[in-house]
């Protein structure tokens, strides 16, 4: 009976002690790169809870399939504290310590080149929102950008607004000077040209600036027909477009990158209203699914904000990966980069691919639809909505 007794704690012993590895080794870590303090804490509250309902859904939908394994996601986020020293730490910690080979998310453009440095050599496929196309291209084979930047962005958005304010021939540009908005200030530049519209200066200010009054007396002293505030964040947007208001320059405003439109009118208040954006997001129930509204419900109650571009790509890349990993059939990050032009895949916006070989010469930019919004009685509306052409003839084929 003792020898019974034994036995069976033994085998107990054995069965728990194998259990959690057999268990391990079906999930597939995705690392995130992040900010989880100072101004853009919350985009790293919202990305974390975003990754973590995609992997959710698909484990409910039954999880990752090669072969005759199923695979699950699990995410794990670090705080870059949105620069490139921390960028370089948590990469080191994520590849080093954590032994991930996807990155659901780096969020920054400075965190994420720092993290590239690291992830191309360790053979880690990364995705990220960052905006600069400095990131992709032949010699970045495993990174990938899961949200529209300013190289998607910014020709549609003039364009429309030319088209509906035909009178316009002058433009001021303000952005914040570090690597996000050097990057995107020369394709501002750019579109505004190719729309006849003609640049009058083109103003920086340091992240962190809470006294904008020097800024905004020379742009009112200018008098230009469009303020176009590229890559300011939408609170300081907020921020800026009040005191224009006080000082009486009237015109057209435009936040290209802005994804907010609570954060503007919260700095903003009235001075916001008729303001365009080009990374927000509708959830109005007339132009939403009923699971993107409810997506963006459950996110407002766990996070305090709603949907916007830049937080999305955390919620499509675990489709994207499942999709490539199951083309594939293989958990290899190279495989799974060599699969992922070839995919389409469920995102928040619909059917999704990767391309844009066109302007980065390899097909590593997520295809989703350029959504012009304005700010209009304090609520955001959906004015028109542009699909890319690669992206439709992807679709139908």
């Amino acid at each position: 009976m003792k020898f019974r007794i034994g036995l069976a704690v033994s085998l107990g012993a054995i069965a728990a002690a194998l259990t959690p590895a057999a268990h391990a080794a079906d999930i597939i870590k995705l690392g995130m790169s992040v900010p989880m303090s100072g101004d853009a804490a919350n985009w790293g509250k919202q990305t974390k809870w975003l990754c973590d309902r995609a992997a959710q859904e698909i484990k409910d939908s039954g999880g990752i399939k090669v072969g005759t394994t199923t695979y699950n996601f699990e995410c794990l986020a670090y705080d870059n504290k949105y620069n490139a020293a921390d960028g370089s730490k948590v990469a080191q910690t994520l590849i080093n310590r954590d032994g991930v080979k996807f990155v659901a998310l780096a969020l920054g453009t400075a965190p994420a080149r720092a993290f590239q440095s690291l992830s191309e050599r360790a053979g880690v496929l990364l995705m990220t929102n960052a905006w600069g196309r400095s990131l992709k291209g032949t010699q970045f084979p495993l990174t990938f950008t899961v949200m529209n930047t300013p190289f998607e962005l910014f020709g549609p958005l003039t364009a429309y607004i030319k088209e509906k304010n035909p009178n316009i021939k002058t433009v001021v540009l303000v952005n914040p000077n570090d690597a996000s908005g050097q990057e995107l200030e020369p394709e501002s530049q750019k579109n505004w040209a190719k729309n006849g519209v003609k640049v009058l200066s083109s103003d920086w200010f340091e992240r962190g600036t809470t006294e904008f009054q020097p800024i905004v007396g020379k742009l009112a002293s200018l008098n230009p027909d469009v303020i176009d505030l590229g890559g300011t964040p939408p609170g300081v947007a907020g921020t800026i477009l009040k005191e224009l208001a006080i000082v009486g320059w009237k015109g057209i405003k435009l936040n290209g990158t802005g994804t907010s439109a609570e954060a503007i009118l919260t700095t903003g208040g009235d001075a916001a209203n008729g303001t365009y954006m080009g990374a927000a997001v509708s959830v109005d129930a007339k132009v939403a699914t009923p699971a993107q509204v409810k997506l963006n419900a459950d996110l407002l109650a766990a996070t305090g904000e709603p949907v916007s571009g830049t937080t999305l790509g955390a919620y499509d890349a675990p489709f994207a990966l499942k999709a490539a990993i199951e083309k594939a059939q293989s958990i290899d990050p190279k495989k799974v980069a060599s699969a992922m032009p070839e995919i389409t895949f469920p995102s928040f916006y619909g059917q999704s691919a990767f391309g844009g070989k066109a302007t980065y010469d390899v097909a590593q930019q997520e295809l989703i639809p350029v959504i012009v919004t304005q700010v209009q009685n304090g609520k955001l509306v959906e004015l028109t909505r542009v699909v890319p052409e690669e992206l439709a003839g992807r679709l139908k084929k």
